[in-house]
């Protein structure tokens, strides 16, 4: 591996050999559809017992049955690398994709993150951040997915901020001269992937001149990349580096494959990269009980309740209906600090309510109308200030932000040796 200077390195590679179709290896990232599992039926009948990512990722709808489907993960990547189902696609270079959506036409460059220069730790400012607070209750499932895996694939987005476009678009002008390794149709209305290989000198010594430049830029406090996407699959990764890290050598630790996680880096002014909040589902209650409780608490903590007028504005999805709802003298920093501020505590005492994080306005207003169940819309996010608002607030609260809808989340299709 060559001696980089940023937190974004090349590697080698791995995708599916020739004969097998990518329109079956490639599957969503494992925490979509979670309250949707008509989909992952679907997904399971697309793929049939073709060789499939699917067979090589736990998706969160099944995490109740982690025990029994994680021996089969591992017996999976193992088999697959014993058949040759999986080959070097690029030995040491970056995977340029393109990926059309209904937001339009985005651009990606895949890649491994240091992992030695991103800390999830409270309070830490490492080049590399997360952009909303890790849970480690969540860690243990993904790292028991982890340890022992012969491979990782990834859905982790990584955020840049480069408005001057000096990364990903020179690359993106000459993709006609770039190896291409893939061109397809993804599964379920996902969209169009198409991936070449960066692996010439001069490009991966530019690429890395220009993240450098983006990271003096920042002056004295410079995040040069942020988690956009998979917060806690990434804090998985930097786990189980922690674990090993003190079993190798300081030769070792320098080019062990499993300091580098990959992931794929896109810029966060590219138009088709749409910023949109994550709504919540609350189900086994009433909307009657709910807001009861909501107004109970606000008034406790000098906050107010009310149908328009200044502060922090959310949406209440009841049945086929919606409600505006403000809340006055917010006690959160951004409208998605607020309204989970009181969830959590409606949670701790309502034990049979649930909570369910929901990717699309159309989704959320689907699910809103079960039985017992009330929906909130939160605010769209500004992406223009992100990196200010992270920097400023530390971490965002869980679960404030996903890029794009549902369908437009990251794929799988290119794996790493771990």
């Amino acid at each position: 591996m060559n001696e980089m200077h940023t937190p974004f390195y090349p590697a080698e590679i791995l995708l599916p050999e020739k004969e097998i179709a990518p329109e079956t290896w490639a599957c969503i990232a494992c925490d979509q559809y979670t309250s949707q599992p008509e989909y992952w039926e679907k997904t399971e009948s697309v793929v049939g017992d073709r060789p499939s990512t699917l067979r090589l990722m736990l998706p969160e709808v099944d995490l109740d049955r982690s025990e029994e489907r994680i021996p089969a993960i591992h017996g999976a990547m193992a088999s697959y690398l014993e058949q040759g189902l999986l080959v070097p696609a690029v030995k040491n270079g970056f995977v340029l994709c393109r990926r059309e959506t209904p937001s339009g036409s985005r651009l990606g460059l895949v890649g491994t993150v240091d992992l030695e220069q991103y800390d999830f730790t409270p309070g830490s400012r490492p080049l590399v951040r997360p952009t909303e607070k890790t849970i480690e209750e969540r860690l243990p499932p993904r790292l028991k997915i982890r340890r022992g895996a012969p491979l990782e694939l990834s859905h982790i987005l990584i955020l840049i901020d480069d408005p001057e476009r000096t990364v990903l678009e020179p690359l993106a002008e000459k993709a006609h001269s770039l190896r291409k390794l893939y061109d397809f149709d993804l599964m379920q209305g996902g969209g169009h992937l198409t991936g070449y290989a960066v692996e010439d000198a001069a490009d991966l010594l530019r690429t890395e001149a220009a993240l450098s430049a983006l990271r003096d830029r920042q002056g004295e406090d410079p995040m040069l990349l942020a988690v956009g996407d998979g917060n806690h699959s990434l804090a998985t990764a930097k786990a189980y580096w922690n674990e090993i890290r003190e079993t190798l050598s300081e030769a070792e630790r320098k080019t062990h494959p499993a300091r580098f996680a990959l992931c794929e880096v896109e810029n966060i002014h590219d138009e088709a990269l749409r910023f949109e909040p994550i709504h919540r589902l609350i189900t086994g209650t009433t909307p009657e009980e709910l807001y009861d409780c909501w107004e109970r608490y606000a008034e406790v903590r000098g906050m107010g309740l009310a149908e328009e007028g200044e502060g922090h504005t959310f949406q209440m999805a009841i049945r086929k209906d919606e409600y505006p709802v403000v809340v006055k003298n917010p006690e959160g920093a951004i409208p998605c600090e607020t309204i989970q501020l009181f969830l959590d505590d409606f949670l701790q005492n309502h034990p049979k309510a649930k909570i369910d994080f929901i990717h699309g306005d159309q989704s959320l207003r689907k699910l809103a109308q079960q039985k017992d169940a009330v929906g909130f819309l939160l605010p769209q996010i500004d992406k223009h200030t992100f990196f200010e608002s992270v920097k400023l607030l530390g971490v965002l609260p869980r679960k404030t932000f996903s890029m794009g809808e549902a369908d437009e989340k990251r794929f799988y299709m290119e794996c790493k040796k771990i």
